[in-house]
C-alpha cells in the first residue's frame, strides 16, 4: 500500500490508502482518523517515505548532488548525464544503496571531487580495475566521453603496468614489438571486420610470451641474436600450445634483423571431438523454444546456437537492428543476407528486444546499440562468460552443443551457403561439410551394425 499510493476517495489527495471506509473501500490514513503522514515534505507527494519525512527520490536528488558535487560544490558538466540518468531511476532505493556500497560510485566520487577535467587519457593514469571499466564504459554510453576501441586502447596502459618492474632490456625489445606490430596490426584487422571482435586478450598473451621467452633466454645465457632452431624448439617442448604464439614475437625480430630467421611449427587443426548427440540436441531445443519457465535471455540464446551452431561471442553481439519483421515473417541477420526464423524463435527473439532491462539504472538511454543480451556494464552487451554460466545449469555447453549444431548445418548445406548465412570463413565452412560427411558416413556405419545386431538377435528368437 505504502509503495502504491491512489486518489484517496474520502478527501482526494494521492496518498497511499491505509485505511478502509464503511463501505470497504481504501482510504488514506487521514480519514481514517490515523496521525500517520506519509506526504514527503519536499515534493509533497503520497507514498513510503525514506529518511527525514522525505521520499526514496527526493533524498537521492539530494544524496547525488553530494556525491557528485565538484571542489565548486556544482556537478560537473561531464557528470550530469551520469546525475540525470541516476535521478530518474524507476526504483530510487536501489540507487541510494548503490551510491552507499559501490565501489563504482565511489570513483565517480573521486573524479568528481578532484575538479580535474575527465579523459580518457586521465583514466588511464589510474590502475586497472573492474570498477574503471565500468566507470568508463558508463561514461561513453551516456556521452561524457567519446567512443573508442576500448579492447585496443586501453592496451597502451596495461602494457605499462607489466612492463614497470621489468629489465630495461626487455622493455626496450618489447614497447615497440607491441606498439608497431602487435597493436597496428590489430587496429588494421578491427577497421575490416565486420564484427565487434575482442583481440585484447590475444594481444596480452603475445606481450606475456614475449617476456616469458626473453627471461628464458636470459636464463640459459642464451642472446637474443645468438638463437638457434634447437634452442626455440627446447623451449618450445617445455610449454604447450599457448607457446606456439612465440611466432609473433620471432618474426617481427626476424624483420628487423635481431634474430635468424626461425621456423615455430604449425599447432595440427583437430578435427571437434566434443560434440553433443542429436537427440540432446533436439530434446533442449524444444526447451528452449517452449520452456517459459527458465530465463527468456536463456531460452533465445540456447536455442541461437543450438539451431545455427552461433559461437557465444557472436550470440552475445546480437543487436535488435538485426532483427526484420516484413510480409508477417521474421528474419535476423548474422553477416549480409538476412535469413528467415521458425516463428517460435522468432517471437522468443522480439520479446527479448522489447523487454526492459532488469538493472536500467543507467542503460535506459537513447544512446548505444539495443542489445539482445545487454550485459551490467551500461551500453555494452553480456560477457562471453556470463552467457556461456547462464547456458551451462540448464545442459546447454556451448562448445559441444555448437559443434552438433554446425555438423549438421553442414550436412545439409553447400559450404558457401553455410559460410553467406553464418559469417564463417569459406575455409571453415568447407572444413565443416567435410567433417560432416565423416561424422555421417561413421554414424551410418555404426547404425547399420546395430541394426544388423537387432536382426540376429530377432532371427535367435
Amino acid at each position: 500500500m505504502l509503495d502504491a499510493p491512489a486518489n484517496c476517495p474520502g478527501c482526494g489527495r494521492h496518498q497511499p490508502l491505509i485505511g478502509i471506509a464503511e463501505n470497504g473501500t481504501g482510504i488514506c490514513g487521514a480519514c481514517a482518523g490515523t496521525s500517520f503522514d506519509y506526504t514527503c515534505r519536499t515534493c509533497g507527494l503520497g507514498g513510503r517515505t525514506y529518511a527525514d519525512s522525505e521520499c526514496a527520490r527526493c533524498v537521492l536528488v539530494a544524496r547525488l548532488q553530494q556525491l557528485l558535487a565538484g571542489p565548486d560544490g556544482s556537478i560537473p558538466a561531464q557528470l550530469q548525464p551520469l546525475r540525470d540518468a541516476l535521478a530518474r531511476a524507476d526504483r530510487p532505493r536501489g540507487i541510494l544503496r548503490w551510491l552507499k556500497r559501490s565501489p563504482n560510485a565511489a570513483l565517480f566520487a573521486s573524479l568528481a571531487a578532484s575538479g580535474e577535467p575527465i579523459t580518457h587519457q586521465r583514466l588511464d593514469q589510474l590502475p586497472p580495475s573492474r570498477h574503471l571499466h565500468y566507470v568508463r564504459h558508463t561514461l561513453v554510453h551516456l556521452g561524457a566521453l567519446p567512443e573508442r576501441d576500448e579492447e585496443l586502447d586501453r592496451i597502451p596502459a596495461w602494457l605499462d603496468t607489466v612492463l614497470a618492474d621489468r629489465p630495461a632490456q626487455h622493455v626496450q625489445m618489447v614497447r615497440p614489438y607491441a606498439h608497431w606490430y602487435l597493436l597496428r596490426r590489430a587496429r588494421r584487422r578491427a577497421a575490416r571486420r565486420r564484427r565487434p571482435a575482442e583481440p585484447g586478450s590475444f594481444l596480452r598473451t603475445r606481450v606475456l610470451l614475449a617476456l616469458e621467452f626473453l627471461a628464458w633466454l636470459d636464463e640459459h645465457d642464451i642472446a637474443l641474436n645468438d638463437l638457434r632452431q634447437d634452442d626455440l624448439d627446447r623451449w618450445l617442448d617445455t610449454g604447450n600450445t599457448r607457446t606456439y604464439a612465440i611466432r609473433y614475437f620471432l618474426s617481427w625480430t626476424t624483420s628487423h634483423g635481431l634474430t635468424a630467421k626461425l621456423k615455430v611449427p604449425s599447432i595440427p587443426r583437430q578435427q571437434p571431438s566434443n560434440l553433443m548427440d542429436e537427440d540432446g540436441r533436439w530434446h533442449l531445443l524444444k526447451r528452449c523454444l517452449t520452456d517459459e519457465s527458465l530465463a527468456l535471455d536463456t531460452r533465445a540464446a540456447g536455442a541461437l546456437i543450438l539451431l545455427f551452431g552461433l559461437h557465444a561471442s557472436h550470440v552475445r553481439h546480437l543487436t535488435a537492428n538485426q532483427l526484420i519483421h516484413r510480409d508477417d515473417n521474421s528474419y535476423l541477420t548474422l553477416d549480409q543476407h538476412p535469413f528467415l526464423l521458425p516463428p517460435r524463435l522468432a517471437k522468443l527473439l522480439h520479446q527479448l528486444a522489447e523487454a526492459p532491462h532488469t538493472r536500467a539504472g543507467l542503460t535506459r538511454t537513447n544512446r548505444g546499440e539495443p542489445w539482445l543480451f545487454p550485459g551490467l556494464v551500461p551500453g555494452r552487451p553480456t560477457s562471453q562468460t556470463g552467457l556461456s554460466s547462464k547456458l551451462l545449469p540448464h545442459g546447454i555447453d556451448t562448445r559441444p552443443a555448437r559443434n552438433a549444431a554446425l555438423v549438421a548445418l553442414a550436412g545439409d548445406l553447400p559450404a558457401p551457403v553455410l559460410a553467406s548465412i553464418l559469417g564463417l570463413h569459406t575455409n571453415t565452412a568447407v572444413r565443416w561439410a567435410g567433417f560432416a560427411k565423416t561424422s555421417w558416413a561413421d554414424y551410418l556405419a555404426v547404425r547399420a551394425a546395430d541394426l544388423r545386431q537387432e536382426r540376429n538377435s530377432t532371427l535367435q528368437k
